[in-house]
């Protein structure tokens, strides 16, 4: 049976593109993605989306309560039958509703190692706090921000000579693959949460 993802993003829409790629070449096998969802106009995921022939929604969230924004999301996503949520760049934390409706069915990339440096502009807190390694987190969404259970991470070298974009860039490279990773494992169910932690089982 083929698994329905939807896709919520803000911005430029990159992982939506690299889950999109994924989907097509089969490292995401039996899924498609239903439909994306931007709480922007103008976003350019979304004509991205309808480039590809994906059915692409924009649901303004302007002056909206998060929960009477979230519900509308939610019925455009039952509508559609969808049976994982996948954040790309969706600049909005999600209502104790939207998580009750979808828990351990919505997915999230952070470009940081989680738990350090939750929220925005995550590769600016990495340098001025100066670490050395830095990278991305796939993870489940529950009420908190970037706080659920862990599903993947990569590690990337913070260089001497990073700047917030050149850093950003190496981290988006890992969040691409990875977050196909999660995605593959979450919809054939080849995991099991114990407490936060997250037990991923091989294929079979």
């Amino acid at each position: 049976m083929v698994k329905r993802i939807g896709i919520l993003l803000s911005g430029r829409g990159s992982n939506f593109e690299a889950l999109a790629d994924a989907v097509a070449d089969g490292r995401i096998p039996n899924a498609e993605i239903a439909v994306v969802i931007s709480n922007r106009e103008g976003a350019p995921g979304i004509e991205k989306a309808r480039a590809r022939g994906i059915e692409a929604l924009v649901i303004p969230s302007k002056g909206k309560e998060r929960e009477t924004y979230d519900r509308e999301v939610v019925a455009a996503l039952r509508e559609r039958g969808v049976d994982l949520v996948c954040l790309a760049g969706f600049m909005r934390l999600l209502s104790p509703y939207f998580v009750n409706e979808y828990r351990t069915r919505i997915l999230n990339i952070h470009p940081s190692l989680l738990p350090a440096f939750p929220g925005l502009e995550a590769q600016r807190q990495a340098l001025e706090y100066g670490v050395k390694y830095s990278g991305c987190t796939v993870h489940f969404v529950d009420e908190h921000l970037d706080a659920g259970p862990i599903i993947r991470q990569a590690v990337v070298e913070v260089r001497d000579d990073d700047t917030p974009e050149t850093l950003a860039a190496r981290i988006l490279r890992e969040e691409h693959r990875i977050y196909a990773e999660a995605v593959r494992i979450v919809l054939e169910g080849r995991y099991r949460i114990e407490g936060r932690r997250v037990f991923i089982t091989q294929e079979g």
